[in-house]
């Protein structure tokens, strides 16, 4: 018994070359899709890699080479709060710590002074606030090693005044107001 031909298999019959041209594209089509998917899952992955990359450069943790037996990750070493005894020394600590990271920059202290008695002093947190004197290139020297180094201190307030244009200030060194502070762990 024969049954009776569709359409589709007339125009089969009919075009032969054109089923061939259309059968072409649609593995054409099938390929460039296949090509399309497997060219993003690359893309992603090397996106993935890189904020794997900035994130281990952001949390101050770039891990040691795989050919390196130390298998621990490089980072900043030291508490990260404040230690001390009491407030007042763990304070002093925080204004060591400030005034070193300024005069390491090249910096000259005017004033400065430990804030034990604040509105975030209740939780736990002391401040040291300092005026003084700073080449424009060292600030971001001074502020990446307050915030990135232990333990973890807080820029609260920056408040730069560009050198003055007179002969006075022939070095062109800035004045700056700088607040930072940092949580205390408490007594032990």
């Amino acid at each position: 018994m024969m049954s009776k031909p569709n359409a589709m298999q007339l125009m089969i019959v009919r075009f032969p070359k054109g089923a061939a041209v259309a059968y072409a594209a649609f593995v054409l089509m099938l390929i460039s899709g296949t090509w399309s998917a497997i060219a993003d899952i690359l893309d992603r992955r090397a996106d993935l890699a890189a904020a794997r990359e900035i994130l281990e450069q952001l949390d101050g943790r770039r891990l040691l080479p795989r050919n390196n037996d130390n298998t621990e990750n490089v980072g900043p070493s030291g508490a990260p709060l404040l230690e001390g005894p009491t407030i007042t020394v763990a304070g002093a600590s925080l204004l060591q710590r400030v005034t070193g990271a300024l005069t390491k920059a090249g910096g000259n202290i005017l004033s400065s002074q430990i804030e034990l008695q604040g509105v975030r002093s209740k939780v736990g947190f002391v401040g040291v606030i300092t005026n003084c004197e700073l080449d424009q290139s060292s600030l971001q020297k001074v502020l990446y090693d307050l915030e990135a180094g232990f333990p973890f201190l807080f820029v609260d307030q920056l408040v730069v005044q560009a050198p003055p244009a007179s002969g006075n200030n022939p070095e062109g060194r800035m004045r700056m107001f700088l607040a930072v502070s940092g949580q205390w762990q408490g007594a032990k």
